[in-house]
């Protein structure tokens, strides 16, 4: 068998399919299914590209890979996915499984073999067809909440083995599995004048718009008394029959005058592109109050490939003596579909509510590139990196560079540079631009030429250059000096710094690199005995904590520890 699947590989690799295969798949947990995250659900600054399985909130719930296939990645990172395998299987998809307490059997043990090879927790391998074969059903894994999770589950995601795109898991019969007889909710509808001279219902700034529910469920709005160009937004969103928490909608299309006119639908899309789920909704909006309003238009046309429109990107051009007719239908995947209709009439008003004027003289014009200076701070914008023109608020005051408000999204990097000519340079060599977020700092990694620092990013907000000279610090949790430790299973530490933050743990038990795992969450490093390192008898430990800035601090002990029965 196992030569079998070697010679299918090499001879025949991965072929890619049209066609989703719908009893492929097994379902990765043995556990009642529950999401905590549907395919497409709209989170920040990207789209969510797979399904969250609820684990009971908790972690170490078995693992099993859902197809045959072998091991063709394993990604472990501070972040993201955390703990991540990836199994391609003969068909021509990839299943990924995030967030992993742990590997088992082979599975962790290649990856502690790869650890132990880069000496470090974090690593990205890919791998040939027959270095890790894995059957359907096999247990690769469990449960957990490493990474970028918010709580623990099972991060769970189809791909396209060739083009890497990910794919509603939907159409690989998890359908059968979370059943769907609920129509999606509105929960609010925006109107958004377009033009300097439009008024939406007396104000020159965006409204929202009331509804009114129907029988049928169905909904009416108020009806739009405007002139000259529009655009609709809409904050909606969908339950299932089993999880109890509302997820993301599949489709949003809208209709003008019966015809189609601006939609999308999550099918499949491209991780490159993930990043204009920003451009999708209305950004301000859900920086400044946490709604994500959807927008069924777009001023500057976006790489977003989810989304399909007739020529005017869903822009209204409310003119005289033309009657429009507006209709936004939202539906999940089993077809369970809500109907907004939106009255639109022209008409001139006298604006009650006006736009809110420009109070910067630094107009950044998105198609160009922009460089503002000011004291000691420079900012570059190449062209681009915005969608729309706007009035950046740029300022330096007390040492804060202001630069704007987080408000406008970037989908590309631009550069923020400070000079400094009164520190010393072995002060310099402690310094780095750092965001500052209410009472915290986030760390940006930062260059630096003589005296002028550098950082690149996709952010706007208060940069500050600033002096880190405090080295982190490291606690063992239970203190282990000198004793005999023989029934304890790990080492763990907990880390911290206030300034810049960790970049890098090494670990030595006499003299040999021992792997530590880190997580961020809760800041704790972990050596597992089981890794056997270890030596009977007397142990030397060692272990060095650095910022981003060189800071170091140095933790050794000695201790005794026996691993004979």
């Amino acid at each position: 068998m196992r030569y079998f699947w070697i010679l299918f590989f090499v001879s025949f690799g991965v072929i890619s399919q049209e066609l989703y295969p719908k009893d492929y798949f097994s379902p990765p947990l043995d556990i009642p299914l529950q999401l905590a995250g549907n395919f497409g659900e709209l989170r920040f600054n990207h789209i969510h590209s797979g399904f969250d399985f609820k684990t009971k909130q908790k972690e170490g719930y078995t693992v099993y890979a859902a197809a045959d296939g072998y091991v063709s990645r394993i990604k472990i990172s501070e972040v993201g996915y955390g703990k991540a395998v990836y199994i391609t299987h003969p068909n021509g998809f990839t299943t990924v499984y995030g967030h992993l307490q742990a590997g088992v059997g082979a599975v962790e043990a290649l990856i502690k073999k790869e650890q132990y090879k880069a000496k470090s927790y974090e690593i990205d391998v890919a791998f040939k067809p027959e270095e890790l074969l894995i059957q359907k059903g096999e247990i690769i894994g469990l449960s957990g909440n490493t990474g970028g999770s918010d709580g623990p589950h099972l991060h769970f995601e189809i791909r396209n083995t060739l083009s890497e795109k990910i794919i509603n898991p939907l159409f690989f019969g998890f359908d059968a599995l979370l059943p769907d007889d609920k129509r999606p909710l509105v929960t609010g509808l925006v109107v958004y004048p377009l033009e300097d001279n439009t008024i939406v219902n007396q104000s020159k700034r965006p409204i929202t718009l009331s509804l009114s529910l129907q029988d049928d469920g169905s909904y009416i709005a108020e009806k739009i008394i405007a002139n000259g160009k529009i655009g609709i937004g809409i904050s909606t969103t969908d339950y299932d029959n089993v999880s109890w928490n509302s997820n993301g909608v599949y489709s949003v299309q809208s209709y003008l005058n019966g015809q189609s006119f601006f939609g999308y639908q999550f099918d499949t899309f491209a991780f490159d592109e993930t990043r204009y789920v920003n451009a999708l909704i209305d950004y301000e909006r859900y920086k400044k109050l946490g709604q994500r309003v959807q927008k069924l238009f777009m001023r500057n046309p976006y790489p977003l490939s989810l989304i399909q429109s007739a020529k005017e990107n869903g822009i209204i051009d409310v003119s005289p003596n033309v009657t429009q007719t507006y209709r936004i239908e939202i539906a999940d995947f089993f077809g369970n579909t809500t109907k907004v209709f939106i009255p639109i009439q022209y008409g001139i008003q006298t604006a009650k509510v006006a736009e809110i004027p420009a109070t910067s003289p630094y107009l950044l014009r998105a198609k160009k590139e922009s460089i503002f200076a000011l004291d000691n701070v420079t900012v570059t914008v190449p062209p681009n990196t915005f969608l729309d023109d706007f009035y950046m608020n740029f300022e330096v005051k007390n040492g804060i560079a202001k630069v704007h408000e987080d408000k406008v999204p970037a989908f590309s990097n631009f550069s923020v540079s400070f000079e400094d000519s009164l520190a010393t340079e072995k002060d310099r060599t402690k310094m780095f631009i750092g965001l500052m977020e209410g009472k915290k700092v986030r760390y940006y990694n930062t260059k630096r030429y003589k005296n002028a620092f550098t950082i690149y990013t996709k952010v706007l907000g208060d940069y500050m250059l600033l002096k880190d000279g405090r080295p982190p610090k490291i606690k063992i949790d239970k203190k282990v000096g000198g004793k005999w430790i023989s029934t304890m299973d790990a080492l763990q530490f907990t880390i911290s710094d206030e300034g810049s933050g960790i970049k890098s743990y090494e670990g030595y038990l006499n003299g040999n690199w021992i792997l530590l795992e880190y997580e961020p969450k809760t800041k704790k490093l972990i050596h597992h005995f089981s890794d056997g390192i270890v030596a009977e008898g007397q142990n030397d430990l060692k272990v060095v904590i650095m910022d981003n800035v060189g800071n170091s601090t140095i933790f050794e002990t000695q201790f005794f520890r026996s691993q004979k029965p």
